[in-house]
């Protein structure tokens, strides 16, 4: 008869629940994780999302899911690991999205989304983070996510604007792809997420808001909590909380919308 190897670790804080012969803690907000005997850990470290940004006269980028990052095999000791939960980006007026917050589990950091971008700031270009904010109507840049070592996420994609009638805003990129880039009277999809089954259920995490529209439907979020895009004066969706969504981008002079907040998952064989 198969018995399942006890990983050895005795713990408490989070959440605790149980799927088989696994413990489960998970972390909405941050509090420590109390190690009494050590052994090895899976874990699941999501950042904060970047908001979308707010919109002056036409649309804006939306928000870059925050980083995602996940192993199995981390050694634990007995001792004290602070858990750090990144909060999302909060809504601006008429500004870039603000990045995302990192979470942080021992040496594991996820980091916090990046924000979208905004008609006259920076080319409109959206903000660099774990997944990248989406660029502004005005042909914006989408936000880089190559930069960290190792990836945690993907870049945000750019906006469009024909020079008449037609603005859009690009889409924050997403856990497991890039935002979608703006076209003709078509705003960026968010990227979308990663699934993990390490709470027990495949969940999506990560996923990039959608780009804002001047006068079409604004582009749908990414599956994973980013938040839809917004059209006519309307502000973007908030990105889904303890998830890592990216906000949605926002239209006509509407203020931004606020990233969703992260989470850490920790589990291991307890029996």
């Amino acid at each position: 008869m198969f018995v399942p190897k006890f990983s050895g670790v005795v713990a408490t804080g989070g959440t605790i629940t149980y799927d088989g012969d696994y413990k489960i803690h998970t972390f909405l907000s941050s509090a420590n994780f109390i190690v009494t005997a050590g052994g090895d850990v899976e874990y699941l470290v999501v950042a904060g999302g970047g908001g979308g940004a707010g919109s002056y006269n036409t649309c804006s980028g939306a928000g870059g899911a925050g980083g995602y990052r996940t192993a199995s095999g981390f050694a634990v000791t007995p001792q004290t690991y602070s858990i750090v939960i990144g909060a999302g980006g909060a809504a601006p007026n008429e500004a870039v999205g603000n990045n995302g917050s990192n979470s942080v589990f021992s040496t594991i950091t996820s980091v916090g989304g990046g924000g979208g971008g905004y008609w006259g700031t920076d080319s409109g270009n959206g903000v660099d983070g774990g997944s990248g904010g989406g660029g502004a109507q005005i042909l914006g840049a989408g936000g880089d996510a190559d930069y960290l070592s190792p990836k945690q996420g993907y870049d945000g994609g750019a906006g469009y604007n024909n020079g008449i009638t037609l603005f859009d805003g690009g889409a924050g990129g997403g856990a497991g792809a890039v935002g979608g880039d703006a076209a003709g009277n078509a705003p960026g999809v968010g990227g979308v997420g990663k699934a993990s089954s390490i709470s027990g259920s495949s969940t999506y995490y990560g996923g990039g808001g959608g780009g804002g529209s001047y006068e079409t439907t604004g582009g749908a979020g990414g599956n994973g909590g980013g938040g839809a895009g917004a059209s006519n004066g309307n502000i973007g969706t908030s990105g889904t909380a303890n998830i890592g969504g990216g906000g949605g981008g926002s239209s006509k002079n509407a203020t931004g919308s606020a990233g969703g907040s992260g989470l850490v998952i920790l589990r291991y064989k307890y029996k």
